[in-house]
């Protein structure tokens, strides 16, 4: 009976133990290293404008009015909603996912006045797995611009060098491919007229 005693003391003084470590001293260290290194970043990377929160560079927002850059389509909730994050999950071969894409497409190139040969870009009509993804691919945002411009009354040589400042190109030099973050890109937009 002394050894199930003592193997029920040792197991309850291990586990008292591993929680004060692993729930509250590890993350408390952890939020004080991401606070006091990079706070922003620790925070949600949220932007702010006129002291209210209007985003943040890490997820996607629904635009849709023309003078905007449009983000990749949403599956999140009813679309764009954090809260509800995911994709379709409509496989390839799925009538529902034909449709929509060929219907994004033939808005796509409408919106934009592409010719009926041009090549869409994939991100500009299907959805990210998450639904948020905050970036675009550097041909959909250059598809988009003369659209903008005109919108906007703008050069398109100057929304084209905004793209420029707004493309992050591939980490480390071999990671992913040149995007542009398009809610960036859009507040910037806004500040320029």
């Amino acid at each position: 009976m002394k050894n199930i005693l003592r193997e029920i003391r040792t197991s309850l003084v291990a586990t008292a133990t591993l929680v004060i470590i692993l729930c509250g001293i590890y993350p408390f260290a952890v939020w004080l290293l991401g606070q006091g290194l990079f706070p922003s970043k620790a925070n949600g990377s949220l932007l702010l404008q006129n002291g209210k929160i209007i985003g943040s560079n890490l997820l996607s927002q629904g635009f849709t009015d023309r003078k905007y850059f449009h983000p990749r389509p949403s599956a999140a909730g009813d679309g764009y909603d954090a809260m509800r994050s995911g994709g379709s999950n409509l496989g390839p071969t799925s009538k529902q996912l034909i449709d929509a894409v060929r219907k994004r497409v033939d808005e796509y190139r409408g919106e934009n006045h592409l010719a009926p040969d041009v090549l869409v870009p994939a991100d500009a009509v299907t959805s990210s797995a998450s639904g948020l993804d905050p970036h675009i691919s550097l041909k959909n945002a250059l598809f988009q611009a003369p659209r903008v411009a005109e919108v906007r009354g703008l050069s398109e040589e100057t929304v084209l060098k905004m793209i420029k400042i707004h493309t992050e190109h591939r980490q480390l030099g071999i990671l992913g491919e040149p995007r542009v973050n398009v809610l960036l890109l859009n507040l910037d937009l806004d500040r320029s007229v």
